[in-house]
């Protein structure tokens, strides 16, 4: 790549949407689409004794109403799929049928019933209401244990899976033996993911062809379960994702609504649109995170970790989601040891199925759990032992790479104490003492918490790209993965112009659309420039080379070359840009040279890696908290678009900053869900949080091209642990042992009270 190619540019996609140019899935459905509504529960356990929906069929205005039997007749498959997990003895994960309209039985509050098509959105409402759906009341689980009333029959006691990991029988020796063990439940709150825009999606037929358009975070998965779903031939499924306004791992699967508005477009032969409403997503998306973790770790004489052992219990809410038993089982384990050399742990994860919405991925899916869990047990041990919390990380970071993690994982490169040290510089450590004291002159708690993290980019590690080189200079590049907001047309465009030598904005770049690339990975588990950058790479590659060869055989020359953004050959003087050659190439009728896919697959996961300082101030008489201060050093390998990256900490810490201080979705006995508004839900706001300092301390990583590591989820991942520490070590000196997110004003007050 060319120097400066690394270097800060502007966002080529914020003219658009800040000037109100950007087209969002509203924004474009066709024109005359009909409305579809929802019909969902309202009760969180209950069996359906009676669905009557013949008035609302002749309700003005109406086109169709479908439920699970007409579904079923139609002939389309209403079952869902999702990923199991093994279990400890050899046996899958629990497979209940997860409908996508209800079938005799419905099991959260927000699960869909029924759906009406209507002219307008007021008279599918309307129509709505002549429902006659009557519910017969069944005990309603919701301990976060195995047992109690039956969800599903195919899972006892609502067990849905038991995951083990690890070395067992070593690690429970290596605690019995253990000089000193620490142990600490640390509570993971659900959290609702509230992106700005909603879910929704319309859905089209024509000419035997389907089309749905949805705001996701990728559309070949979609693709293949729509014509799983409606017994379609793949070629006869055609799906598109506009922009997307914020998706957080909440948006890349499919969900029971898009296949039914598809079945609706199909029997109508009319376009379908469905948007949800702000409340009606806190019901029915995925929730995040909604876990306990307890964990043991053992120490030596020397205080080196000897086995380190977590049991977590898992909530799926009341179905397997698409991704829903793997976060906190396989995701988690990727990197439960973080950055430590820990010779012997062990992860039992339970998955447990409740009456509430699904959970499934949320920005950082797995990892910001395990590292919040590592991290709250580390800081505590520091406090129990008496040692620096910076001295016992040193003590037992691993130092030698490649390493082998317990789980298996391979960390190909890294340098923990220099990026630790440098945190320590940026954040201004030696002057904490004399902060602290200045808060205490003015009645104030301050506390510092550190968090040492270490992720592993997921997802799909193969991805396409395809380049055609346009008549006139420029170029089009068409891209596997879907940017929700992080700003992909700009650093895939910056990388093309970079290895191309094409001017950056005669490039188009095109994402979202399954007729113009075969198959791609879509956006999730910070995989997006990282793998796609490498397929760009080796698209332009294959293009260049099969150009070169073009150039000889036309020119009758050897050893063409492109070098420095020219194609020369030994003893000529050729000298010709890539738009030049691709202008003579379709001049001689080889317009195929200047259209190119190439996929890839990446040789093995990167390791993004960091540490968090946060400073919180508390008000001991009201228990308000403040962040005060905020340090990020990280190293994500080569950084390609370091505003871009920037930006990707700051909405994650923000996004921490919400779950650990103010996020909480709260069930009452019945499984209603207290805080279905934003009138009960809090969210953090720019004027909650301080300027987040970022510095890089990149060692790049040798399992790509580019040495990147990737950065989406790396804020969030690290977050978590970074407050709650620095909340534990502001409240410690008046006696307060244990805290648990959310850091609510009235949970510190109470600790306060409780201690005093």
């Amino acid at each position: 790549m060319k120097f400066g190619q690394a270097q800060p540019a502007r966002r080529r996609e914020d003219i658009r949407f800040l000037t109100g140019q950007g087209r969002y899935v509203d924004d474009i459905a066709p024109a005359g689409a009909l409305q579809a509504w929802f019909l969902r529960s309202d009760r969180a356990h209950a069996e359906i004794t009676a669905l009557d929906v013949a008035a609302a069929r002749t309700a003005p205005g109406v086109h169709l109403v479908l439920t699970a039997d007409g579904l079923r007749a139609a002939g389309v498959e209403t079952g869902m799929r999702f990923a199991r997990v093994a279990n400890r003895d050899g046996s899958r994960g629990a497979a209940p049928a997860r409908p996508v309209l209800a079938e005799g039985r419905v099991r959260f509050v927000g699960e869909a019933v029924a759906m009406i098509v209507a002219e307008t959105l007021e008279q599918a409402r309307d129509a709505g209401e002549l429902i006659d759906l009557s519910l017969d009341e069944v005990p309603v689980a919701l301990a976060l244990e195995p047992g109690g009333a039956t969800i599903h029959p195919e899972a006892p006691g609502n067990l849905a899976f038991d995951y083990g990991i690890g070395r067992e029988a070593e690690t429970a020796a290596a605690l019995a033996g253990a000089a000193h063990v620490v142990r600490l439940e640390v509570i993971h709150n659900r959290v609702i993911v509230n992106p700005l825009e909603p879910r929704g999606a319309w859905a089209d037929w024509a000419e035997g062809r389907l089309h749905l358009c949805v705001n996701g975070q990728g559309v070949w998965n979609q693709k293949k379960e729509l014509a799983r779903m409606l017994g379609l031939a793949p070629d006869a499924v055609r799906v598109t994702n506009p922009d997307v306004g914020g998706g957080f791992g909440m948006k890349a699967m499919t969900y029971p609504e898009y296949v039914v508005i598809a079945q609706a477009a199909r029997m109508l032969g009319r376009p379908v649109r469905w948007m949800s409403e702000r409340g009606e997503g806190m019901l029915s998306d995925n929730a995040g995170r909604d876990l306990v973790a307890q964990a043991e770790i053992g120490f030596d004489a020397g205080l080196r970790i000897t086995g380190y052992r977590v049991r977590v219990l898992s909530n799926l809410g009341a179905y397997n989601s698409q991704f829903g038993q793997p976060i906190q089982s396989e995701l988690f384990s990727k990197v439960l040891t973080g950055v430590y050399d820990i010779p012997h742990a062990w992860q039992n994860t339970i998955g447990v199925f409740t009456n509430t919405a699904p959970v499934d991925a949320y920005r950082g899916a797995g990892r910001p759990e395990a590292i919040l869990t590592i991290e709250r047990v580390m800081d505590e041990a520091a406090r129990v032992l008496g040692v620096s919390p910076f001295d016992l990380r040193r003590r037992n970071f691993i130092r030698t790479f490649p390493y082998r993690t317990v789980t298996g994982q391979v960390i190909d490169v890294g340098d923990f104490p220099r990026v630790l040290a440098r945190a320590e510089v940026e954040a201004d450590v030696a002057g904490f003492a004399a902060r602290r004291a200045e808060s205490e002159s003015r009645g104030m708690l301050r506390g510092l918490g550190l968090a040492t993290y270490i992720e592993s980019i997921l997802g799909d590690p193969s991805e396409t790209a395809r380049l055609t080189l346009d008549e006139g200079g420029g170029a089009t590049l068409y891209v596997g993965t879907q940017s929700n907001g992080q700003g992909h047309e700009t650093v895939y465009a910056r990388m093309a112009a970079g290895m191309t030598g094409l001017p950056e904005e005669r490039i188009r770049v095109v994402q979202g659309d399954s007729d113009l690339i075969t198959n791609g990975g879509g956006t999730g588990g910070s995989r997006s420039v990282t793998v796609q950058g490498t397929a760009l790479r080796a698209t332009v590659l294959q293009t260049v080379a099969k150009l070169a060869a073009f150039l000889e055989g036309e020119l009758g020359l050897t050893g063409v070359a492109f070098s420095d953004h020219v194609f020369g050959a030994p003893g000529s003087n050729l000298r010709l840009t890539l738009a030049e050659a691709a202008d003579l190439a379709r001049a001689r009728g080889r317009a195929d040279l200047c259209d190119q896919a190439a996929t890839i697959t990446l040789e093995g996961r990167s390791f993004p890696n960091g540490a968090h300082l946060a400073e919180v101030e508390i008000d001991p008489e009201t228990g308000a908290l403040q962040l005060d201060r905020y340090t990020v050093v990280d190293d994500f390998g080569t950084l390609i678009a370091p505003e871009l990256a920037i930006g990707q900490v700051h909405g994650g810490v923000a996004q921490g900053y919400g779950q650990a201080v103010m996020e909480l979705a709260v069930h009452d006995a019945e499984g209603q869900v207290l805080a279905a508004s934003l009138m009960d839900y809090a969210l953090p706001r720019a004027t909650d949080l301080p300027f987040v300092d970022f510095t890089s301390e990149p060692v790049p990583s040798v399992l790509n091209p580019f040495g990147m590591k990737g950065c989406g989820e790396a804020g969030t991942v690290g977050a978590l642990g970074a407050i709650s520490n620095a909340v534990r070590d502001a409240l410690a000196p008046r006696g307060v042992t244990r805290v648990d997110m959310p850091f609510s004003p009235q949970r510190i007050w109470h600790w306060l009270q409780a201690a005093a």
